[in-house]
């Protein structure tokens, strides 16, 4: 099957080829028809499985159907739990649909709000996220009354990040009329409850659990703490990659892990949760278009970024959940390529390494890096004691103590590292 078999407008079907699509994935197979009857759809599928085109290119064809305005106002709603999916998706409405003259806004926070009420004013699809578009709808500037097509995407997360109040809210400013479509990795019971209350009659699709993409192979490294920094190092020196997705389970981690990559040379980034807005979306570009070809994350950004050119997903440190490995990886091996993960192990992950071979349904191999010393020990250990009795005088000149960075020191990569 191809794109043909749907007959898409020309338009659209020049927006798919733009794309480089060629073969519609299963999501994309099982949903668009559903989407195209104007029937209300609960899609379970994980992240990295195409669908947003799933629910993108139908929604773009009703609205050629139904000769909808292309600039306003606002037919169609899409709500996603991060600022990071909520670009992505509008990205993809804009590029399936440029040939259409459809227009797109995104509305989400931490950036001015006049550009985006404008966008919104001038716009016939809408993506947002939940605590953004609730603002907008309470200082009145905006109003969705025109709405016909509401899709949550990823809605699972939106739950777990508490967005479901102001979910409720929003959809109460809604016309009762509308089609309804709800995209989620798992099924909660807060999911079934918020399903069964905005689906009627849904078609229900369904074309991938849990598990991992098979496209994608995995290998456990045994390694000591205080030795993966080391250990990933080599390991970019001597693995053949384009871009890498590196996890960390802290944003401190992150920054300073991605901060050291690139003072050796990697022309590293990180992406966390308390960066400025621009800041995440100079790191996001700049991993996109290959000027950093390391990114350095916290879980805030495993459903968000989306490069087609990530080869290697590497877990610093082993996720909380077999689910989070699963959306940790879900960003490399996509769209018909192979991709690799890489989880540096200590012996108080062997539970999780069991849990994530369970849901891989497969024993993972346990690797080594030729040439590497894993018998160095710890920094600490090699350090010498202190003399027991040192002059007072002694530390009068210096300019810091052991454990403290000298003044000034690392400005510079701080400065490439957020370009």
């Amino acid at each position: 099957m191809n794109f043909d078999h749907f007959s898409f407008d020309g338009r659209i079907a020049s927006g798919i080829k733009s794309c480089g699509y060629e073969t519609p994935t299963p999501i994309q197979q099982a949903a668009i028809p559903e989407v195209l009857t104007g029937r209300d759809v609960m899609g379970l599928a994980q992240t990295g499985t195409g669908k947003t085109a799933a629910f993108a290119l139908p929604i773009l064809q009703r609205l050629i159907d139904a000769e909808a305005p292309k600039q306003g106002p606002a037919r169609v709603l899409v709500l996603a739990p991060t600022r990071e999916l909520a670009l992505q998706i509008h990205e993809n409405f804009v590029e399936l649909g440029r040939q259409t003259g459809i227009r797109c806004a995104s509305v989400f926070g931490g950036v001015g709000q006049n550009p985006q009420i404008k966008a919104v004013r001038r716009s016939t699809v809408v993506v947002a996220c939940p605590g953004r578009l609730l603002d907008l709808l309470n200082q009145g500037v905006i109003t969705l009354d025109s709405v016909d097509t509401l899709v949550l995407d990823e809605a699972d997360r939106m739950l777990d990040m508490g967005f479901l109040p102001d979910i409720k809210r929003i959809i109460k400013r809604l016309p009762v009329k509308r089609q309804n479509l709800l995209f989620s990795a798992t099924m909660p019971n807060d999911i079934r409850k918020l399903a069964d209350k905005i689906l009627r009659n849904p078609a229900t699709v369904q074309v991938a659990n849990t598990a991992p993409a098979a496209s994608v192979s995995h290998a456990f490294y045994p390694v000591a703490q205080h030795l993966k920094g080391k250990l990933l190092e080599a390991l970019l020196q001597t693995t053949n990659h384009e871009s890498v997705l590196i996890f960390t389970r802290t944003k401190h981690r992150a920054k300073n892990l991605a901060r050291k990559l690139d003072r050796i040379g990697h022309d590293a980034t990180f992406l966390q949760g308390n960066m400025s807005q621009n800041q995440r979306q100079r790191a996001l570009d700049g991993f996109r278009k290959g000027d950093f070809r390391v990114m350095v994350a916290t879980d805030i950004a495993a459903r968000g970024i989306d490069c087609d050119r990530i080869t290697h997903v590497v877990n610093f440190d082993v996720p909380d959940t077999a689910e989070t490995y699963t959306h940790r990886i879900g960003r490399t091996g996509r769209a018909g390529r192979t991709g690799t993960a890489l989880s540096f192990v200590t012996g108080e992950d062997k539970p999780m390494m069991r849990s994530i071979e369970r849901i891989v349904d497969a024993r993972i191999a346990r690797n080594t890096l030729e040439g590497f010393d894993y018998d160095q020990k710890s920094p600490a250990r090699n350090q010498p004691r202190p003399a027991k009795a040192r002059s007072p005088r002694s530390d009068a000149g210096s300019n810091h103590r052991q454990g403290q960075k000298p003044s000034g020191r690392g400005r510079s990569s701080r400065r490439r590292a957020q370009r």
